[in-house]
């Protein structure tokens, strides 16, 4: 079984994780491959496999490079959350104006997966056989799942924004 990269980089760098799959996908490689490898046109299989490998030191590193990206994203006045909110208000349109049931069924699919898996483990334990790949398969399926939420229910940006809002609030001028 392949180990799904991406997933493990949504988990450990959300911020980069983001931009691969957006307008910013060019920018995001270049970091990781400049980042990992010391080789910015690394190829999207180079990148893969040095994330993949799960090594601490690299996801140590790639939570490192996910901070400055971040940061440097707000000093650029990027912001990403923006950016995801307007694909998700397009990705409703889209579901609204084609009453396309996939969506609604891969949320079921993914759902009944993830709270399935988590009920087999506690009910059964994990096997002492593939125990890694059951454990990868319910990273993937929980990543999927809090996409799922916060498509259907919005992210918890709102909050962000308040707690920011309210500590500026704080400060003295």
């Amino acid at each position: 079984m392949k180990t799904d990269w991406k997933a493990i980089l949504g988990a450990v760098a959300p911020a980069l994780a983001t931009a691969l799959g957006g307008p910013l996908a060019g920018t995001a490689a270049q970091i990781l491959g400049a980042s990992l490898l010391n080789k910015p046109e690394a190829t999207e299989g180079e990148i893969a496999e040095v994330v993949a490998s799960g090594d601490p030191g690299i996801l140590a590193r790639l939570k490192e490079i996910d901070a400055g990206f971040k940061t440097r994203m707000q000093e650029l006045g990027i912001d990403l959350e923006r950016i995801n909110a307007a694909d998700r208000a397009s990705a409703r349109d889209r579901e609204t104006k084609l009453q396309d049931w996939t969506p609604r069924v891969l949320a079921t699919l993914v759902t009944v997966g993830f709270f399935g898996t988590l009920a087999w483990i506690v009910s059964k334990g994990l096997p002492a056989e593939g125990k890694e790949a059951v454990l990868i398969m319910l990273g993937a399926l929980g990543t999927a799942w809090t996409q799922i939420v916060a498509y259907y229910y919005g992210s918890s940006a709102g909050s962000a924004e308040k707690n920011q809002l309210i500590a500026r609030l704080g400060e003295k001028p």
